[in-house]
């Protein structure tokens, strides 16, 4: 379910925070969305609707509930550690708000517009094949036809994508991802609790880790960090975010929460003005023509600011993720059965 604009979708968002009036009244249509959904894992378990199996393992790396949790990064990081230990990694992607509805492999140099923010990103990022399609398995069908040394497929997103058969899920929660654990509309919930019951790994924060023990699967902390700053345009020339203290600067963020941009940034003493935009905006130069000082954004907004005029000093700050403990091993042990060299 997507809200039809920035103002429902945040009344949504403060309504599944808790269990009250407007949460209630959305209980009704929440059930007939449990009763489809219900209805739809039976088919697939019992053969109704098919199951598309590819020749390489598939991991998918997906939320129990809408909004960001972190699977982006962690995505991002299990495509760089898997790759260090000899894999060949292509990573598929629905592609959020992209204009254009076949299966396309990413490009460095494509329009965010077209392939969507988070797989550009990725696809920039990882420095692996990327394509993005509604239809997952058409995606990856088209990814492994152009790679074929691929040897393992990530899935960006896709628990709830039951076509696409999977070796391994992983789910990633963030605390303050499960709200009022009401399924959607009444609450954020695409998948029941326990749905973490059939998944391989769980992956987050403190919530994730009680989660993981309660359905007896194995944890993973997810580990966030603030990264080395650099110019727009030119990763090349780093900058030290601590050395903005005191001056004038405006935060940037159009994430699924960006007070938690906001609030990495005050870690590092710099108090700034905060500039919060709803997820994958589509930005325009006035949207960042502030009069003064320097802009600080992430790296899936800074995306989406290539051809605009902006006045102003503009820098970039990464997200960096790491597990622990380590992710990636514990991977690639369940994939070929043994412990990684």
């Amino acid at each position: 379910m997507q809200p039809s604009s920035p103002r429902a979708e945040h009344r949504l968002e403060q309504a599944w925070r808790g269990r009250g009036v407007l949460a209630a009244l959305l209980l009704i249509p929440a059930l007939g969305f449990v009763v489809l959904r219900g209805i739809r894992q039976l088919a697939y378990r019992v053969g109704l609707l098919h199951v598309a199996r590819l020749p390489v393992p598939v991991v998918v790396v997906g939320n129990l509930s809408v909004g960001g949790t972190g699977k982006t990064p962690l995505v991002i990081h299990l495509a760089q550690t898997l790759g260090s230990a000899g894999e060949r990694v292509g990573i598929v992607s629905r592609g959020y708000g992209r204009t254009v509805a076949a299966p396309h492999l990413v490009a460095t140099d494509d329009a965010p517009a077209a392939v969507g923010d988070e797989p550009l990103l990725i696809r920039r990022r990882a420095g692996c094949p990327v394509a993005v399609g509604r239809d997952r398995v058409a995606a990856a069908r088209l990814l492994l036809e152009r790679h074929p040394e691929t040897t393992v497929i990530l899935s960006d997103d896709g628990l709830q994508h039951l076509r696409l058969g999977r070796d391994l899920e992983v789910a990633v929660l963030a605390d303050d991802s499960l709200g009022n654990r009401w399924p959607l509309p009444a609450g954020p919930l695409r998948d029941p609790l326990s749905r973490l019951g059939s998944v391989d790994a769980v992956a987050g924060g403190e919530e994730a880790v009680a989660l993981a023990s309660t359905f007896r699967r194995p944890a993973f902390r997810l580990v966030r960090r603030i990264g080395v700053a650099y110019r727009l345009g030119d990763p090349a020339q780093p900058l030290d975010v601590g050395t903005l203290r005191g001056q004038t600067v405006h935060a940037v963020a159009g994430i699924a929460h960006p007070e938690r941009f906001f609030s990495g940034l005050a870690g590092f003493g710099v108090e700034a003005v905060p500039h919060g935009f709803a997820d994958h905006h589509a930005y325009r130069a006035s949207d960042l023509d502030f009069g003064g000082g320097v802009i600080l954004t992430t790296e899936k907004d800074a995306v989406k600011f290539a051809g605009l005029d902006i006045a102003l000093p503009v820098w970039v700050v990464p997200l960096e993720i790491d597990t622990e403990p380590g992710l990636a091993a514990f991977l690639l042990e369940k994939l070929h059965g043994r412990p990684p060299a």
